[in-house]
C-alpha cells in the first residue's frame, strides 16, 4: 500500500472509529436465559419496579414526523432515553450513553461498579422476542407463515427469528410517529459498514475469506427481500426500497440478542442494553429472566470512566466481525490463518480445524499448534505413498493425535517438519500476493464515493501485517533447515513426499468454518 494511501486511510478511520465498535450485541454474544444463583443473589444497584405483569407503557404517538434512514440523518438519542425511562428501564447511577461525535454511542460508567452488579434492566413489554413476534405477526396475516416457510425452502430456515423482527420494524417505520417504537427506532444508527452495505466494488477489495463472508450476509438480506414479496402486511413501495430494507436488515443482524441456551431459537432487540460496544476484553453480560425481562450484570471489577462492553463474537476471528458488524478491532491477538482449501471432514476436524482455533497471532507471527497439526495430516501426509515398512503414517498420526500420544505426535511432527513448513509458506506467500492485487484496487479512489474503503483497507492491512510477521518467522524456519534434505525422516518415510502445490478450492458452504 503506498504511503499516500494509507495516510489517507488513517485519517478517515480516525474520523469514525468510534463508530466502527458502537453497533450493538452480537448473535453470538453470551448470556443465559435464566439468571444464575449469583445473580439471583444480587440485591443491589437496580431492584426493578415493575415485573412483566405489571409494567404500563406509555403508548401515546410521539409527534416526531417520519423517520429518516438517510445514511447522513442523525440518530435521536434524547427521546430515545426519555422514552426507556418512561416505559420501565433503569439504569445504575452512573451509567451513562457516550459519543464522540453525536453520532456513535456506547454505554460507560462514570462510577466505580462491582462485579456481579446489575446495572441495567429492561422490562419484557419492551422487549422485540422473536417468538412473540411470530404469534403477533402470523396473527396479523397468514402470508407471514408463508414468507417463514419459503425461508425454510431455500435453506435459510434458521433466520426465521430474524426475518420476524425485520418485518416487525418495516412495520413500525410505515406507521411513522404513530409508532410506539419511534424514538427506539430513530436512535438506531443509519450509516453502516458491514457486508450489507457494501457497493460491488467494496467486494472486489475483500480477501478470499472475508468475501465469502460477506457474501453470506448478502444473501441472507436478498432472501429476505425474496420473501417479503410474499407479505400483505408491507407497501409494495417498501418492499422494493433497498435503503429500508438495509437499514432494518443491519438493526436486527448488530443489534439483536440470540437466546445461547435455545441454540439461536429466540432473538430479542433489547432497548438499551443493545448499546454496549464490543471487546476482546468484556466487563458485562446480558441475560432474560423467564419473565422475559432483560439484565445487563458486570463480570469484572470496573472502574470510573471505563466503557462496558460485552463480545460480539470470536476475538481471533475479526474478519467475521468485520463482515456482520463493519468494524476491525484492532485488540484481536491472531486471526483465522486463511486456509480455504481443506475439506471439513469428521477427521480434520478432530485434528483442529475451526476457525477459532487455526491461527496467526498478530504480535508475534507464531502459528497456533491446530495449524501444524491440520497441515501435516490434511496436507503433507496425505501426500506420502504407503510404504510397507512404514506402514499407514497419516493414520498413525490421527491414532496418535486422539489418543493423546505426544511422544509419536511429536515424532511425526519432526520428521514432516520441513514438508508441513513449506506448505504453510507457500499458503502465506500465495495469500500475501492477493493482498498486494487487492491494494491496487484501491488505489486511486474516493473515500468520498466509497466511505467503506478506509475500514476494508484497515482490515487488509491488519491481515497483512499478521501474514508478514508469520512470513518472517517461516522465512527463518526454512533457511535454519538448509531446504528439502532435512525434511523427512527414515522411521517415516518423509523422503517418499512428492511435494507440490495443492489446488486451491473455491471456499463454499461445505468448506465453512463457521459453527
Amino acid at each position: 500500500m503506498s504511503s499516500t494511501l494509507v495516510a489517507q486511510a488513517s485519517a478517515a478511520i480516525a474520523l469514525f472509529s468510534t463508530q466502527t465498535i458502537a453497533f450493538a450485541p452480537s448473535h453470538t454474544s453470551l448470556f443465559s436465559r435464566h439468571a444464575s444463583p449469583q445473580q439471583q443473589q444480587q440485591q443491589h444497584e437496580i431492584t426493578p419496579q415493575s415485573s412483566s405483569s405489571t409494567t404500563s407503557l406509555n403508548m401515546e404517538s410521539c409527534g416526531f414526523g417520519k423517520l429518516d434512514i438517510d445514511e447522513n440523518a442523525p440518530r435521536s438519542l434524547p427521546p430515545f432515553e426519555s422514552w426507556c425511562a418512561e416505559n420501565g428501564v433503569q439504569k445504575m447511577d452512573g451509567v451513562e450513553l457516550y459519543s464522540e461525535d453525536g453520532m456513535d454511542y456506547q454505554a460507560v460508567t462514570t462510577v466505580d461498579i462491582p462485579a456481579g452488579s446489575t446495572v441495567m434492566y429492561i422490562p419484557a413489554e419492551l422487549c422485540l422476542h422473536s417468538s412473540s413476534l411470530e404469534q403477533e405477526l402470523c396473527a396479523m396475516s397468514p402470508t407471514v407463515q408463508q414468507a417463514a416457510d419459503t425461508l425454510t425452502k431455500i435453506g435459510s430456515g434458521n433466520s426465521i427469528p430474524d426475518f420476524y423482527i425485520f418485518l416487525k420494524l418495516l412495520i413500525e417505520y410505515e406507521k411513522e410517529d404513530q409508532s410506539f417504537y419511534f424514538p427506539y427506532l430513530d436512535s438506531f444508527p443509519r450509516l453502516y459498514f458491514n457486508a450489507a452495505s457494501m457497493t460491488d466494488f467494496c467486494y472486489e477489495c475483500l480477501p478470499p475469506l472475508v468475501f465469502s463472508l460477506s457474501r453470506m450476509e448478502r444473501v441472507k438480506l436478498e432472501n429476505f427481500q425474496q420473501v417479503l414479496q410474499k407479505v400483505d402486511l408491507v407497501s409494495a413501495y417498501n418492499k422494493q426500497n433497498m435503503p429500508l430494507l438495509k437499514w432494518a436488515f443491519n438493526a436486527v443482524y448488530t443489534r439483536a440478542y440470540a437466546d445461547k441456551e435455545g441454540q439461536g431459537s429466540d432473538i430479542t432487540l433489547t432497548p438499551m442494553a443493545d448499546m454496549f460496544n464490543h471487546g476482546t476484553d468484556t466487563e458485562v453480560e446480558v441475560y432474560f429472566d423467564e419473565g422475559g425481562n432483560g439484565m445487563a450484570y458486570t463480570t469484572v471489577d470496573v472502574p470510573a470512566n471505563s466503557p462496558l462492553r460485552i463480545s460480539y463474537g470470536c476475538p481471533t476471528n475479526p474478519s467475521f466481525l468485520f463482515a456482520r458488524y463493519g468494524f476491525m478491532d484492532d485488540s484481536s491477538p491472531a486471526t483465522f490463518c486463511k486456509m480455504m482449501d481443506i475439506p471439513k471432514t469428521p477427521e480434520n476436524v478432530d485434528m483442529g480445524m475451526d476457525f477459532s482455533k487455526m491461527l496467526f497471532y498478530h504480535d508475534t507471527g507464531d502459528i497456533s499448534q491446530e495449524v501444524m497439526d491440520v497441515v501435516l495430516y490434511a496436507k503433507v501426509l496425505a501426500n506420502i505413498k504407503y510404504s510397507p515398512e512404514v506402514g499407514d503414517v497419516k493414520q498413525q498420526f490421527y491414532d496418535a493425535h486422539m489418543q493423546g500420544d505426544e511422544a509419536t505426535k511429536a515424532a511425526i511432527h519432526e520428521a514432516y517438519r520441513f514438508e508441513t513448513i513449506s506448505a504453510i509458506k507457500r499458503h502465506v506467500d500465495t495469500f500475501m500476493e492477493q493482498l498486494i492485487a487487492l491494494e491496487g484496487k484501491s488505489e486511486g479512489k474516493s473515500f468520498e464515493e466509497h466511505p467503506r474503503l478506509p475500514v476494508i483497507l484497515h482490515h487488509n492491512q491488519f491481515v497483512k501485517e499478521t501474514f508478514s510477521k508469520v512470513k518472517q518467522n517461516l522465512d527463518g524456519a526454512v533457511a535454519e533447515m538448509g531446504g528439502p534434505a532435512n525434511g523427512g525422516g527414515d522411521q517415516w518415510g518423509g523422503d517418499e513426499w512428492n511435494g507440490g502445490e495443492w489446488p486451491a478450492e473455491e471456499y463454499n458452504q461445505e468448506y465453512a468454518y463457521m459453527e
